[in-house]
């Protein structure tokens, strides 16, 4: 996931490619859709003022920052949004599918800042009218009986005394990651990432990140692109780190998750074309389900399951000081604890619609995502801050990966898989396009 905070950096529109040779010139027929992009960049500058976590990054002309000082009204910011996107339709489609593609891109996200817009007036919507307005899709609802036929697979893996809960945070406990080993576990599953993502995908030789380790957040990792192919991701320590989170959070927030995925598009758009929308990040839009399914998806186009399992038992689980002969049986049951994982989309669903309050969603959690008490408390934290933003996870992992299977990148089709996840990651793609 990306925060909230953003760090200007002057990236001339048209300047020559860092990574060698000349941007391709912006069509002249583009010079209204170009407008159109830096008016949609002003807004959302405009729109950070009024809402501190609207606007994740941003590295465009500082001037434009400057400007957007002057705080602009709401009322003003709605009708706006509203004129440009009644501008934008009305030019004439273009042939080229990569300007077809920015068109809709820039429609869809218009779109979702006024709905910001309203959200911020003090309108209410329910969880599926909010996730559609603001991230273009909905989740799919899924009864309590799909989450106890997954809970009744887990009780033989987990026998003993007390609740399913109670025996899985006991038995779970083995697979946390010493404090003392946690930097040296974390840098060795990012030097593998990295290494296997730079073998088949091509990135600016100035990329870069650093690693910090935070307390007292609602989430468990973030990634801040900082512009200039430089982020900063930031791992909370605030609970225990369990050993699967090593892979998990070096490939969704690095490679070839966020850092791989905004530094191509910082590349491809931004440096190359001169597409300026792309200077600017909105997290309540549809850029965030392709930003946080390509991310989670990233886990396992990094690593096959077959590699994961040799990697984590060979490397990680010694440099940890596990047992690594329990790496199959951690993954049989973590692989079903996975499957519970839209049991945070009907939590918020509930809690946000009404339908439940703070602690029957927190009971929710913890006996359909058997999350402790600790957690779940960070969890309802994290859904009274970013409210639909959840469906992003798993909802976008699931379109990600059905649009790459379908376009033969399948888990037997490695090879394949990388051109075609590479190929999202680099274009103006939102959920309409992969649906």
């Amino acid at each position: 996931m990306r925060c909230t905070s953003f760090v200007v950096l002057f990236l001339p529109l048209l300047a020559p490619s860092i990574t060698g040779g000349s941007p391709s010139p912006t069509p002249a027929a583009d010079t209204s859709v170009n407008k159109i992009a830096e008016a949609y960049v002003k807004l959302v500058l405009a729109t950070g003022h009024h809402d501190p976590d609207y606007v994740d990054a941003y590295y465009g002309p500082p001037e434009w920052r400057e400007q957007s000082e002057h705080k602009k009204p709401l009322d003003v910011i709605a009708t706006e949004a509203r004129r440009l996107g009644e501008q934008l339709a009305k030019i004439s489609e273009a042939a080229d599918e990569t300007e077809q593609l920015r068109r809709r891109y820039l429609s869809k996200q218009l779109s979702a800042l006024e709905a910001r817009v309203r959200i911020l007036k003090g309108e209410r919507l329910k969880f599926d009218e909010e996730s559609q307005a603001l991230y273009d899709a909905v989740a799919p609802t899924f009864p309590e009986t799909h989450f106890q036929e997954v809970l009744a697979k887990l009780e033989p893996k987990l026998p003993g005394e007390g609740s399913l809960l109670q025996r899985y945070e006991n038995w779970r406990r083995a697979f946390v990651i010493p404090k003392e080993n946690l930097d040296k576990v974390f840098q060795l599953a990012i030097n593998a990432c990295r290494e296997r993502t730079l073998a088949h995908i091509n990135l600016p030789p100035n990329e870069n990140f650093s690693v910090e380790y935070v307390t007292n957040k609602p989430w468990g990792g973030y990634n801040w692109y900082k512009g200039n192919y430089r982020s900063v991701i930031q791992v909370n320590t605030d609970l225990p780190i369990y050993i699967d989170r090593a892979i998990d959070l070096a490939a969704h927030e690095g490679y070839p998750g966020h850092h791989v995925y905004n530094a191509l598009l910082e590349k491809n758009l931004v440096h190359d074309r001169g597409w300026v929308e792309f200077s600017i990040y909105p997290l309540f839009s549809p850029q965030s389900l392709i930003a946080e399914g390509t991310a989670n998806f990233g886990r396992e186009v990094v690593f096959t399951k077959p590699e994961r399992l040799a990697f984590e038992r060979e490397v990680l689980w010694p440099a940890a000081g596990m047992d690594a002969s329990r790496v199959e049986e951690f993954y049989q049951v973590q692989d079903l604890v996975k499957k519970l994982g839209y049991a945070t989309n009907e939590t918020a669903r509930r809690y946000l619609s009404g339908e439940i309050d703070a602690k029957a969603a927190a009971s929710w959690l913890q006996k359909y995502a058997l999350m402790d008490e600790k957690r779940t408390d960070q969890a309802i934290r994290f859904i009274e801050k970013y409210r639909s933003y959840v469906i992003n996870y798993n909802l976008g992992e699931d379109m990600v990966r059905s649009y790459i299977d379908k376009r033969g990148g399948t888990a037997e089709q490695p090879e394949q898989r990388w051109r075609e996840f590479k190929q999202l990651l680099a274009s103006p793609r939102l959920p309409g396009d992969i649906r």
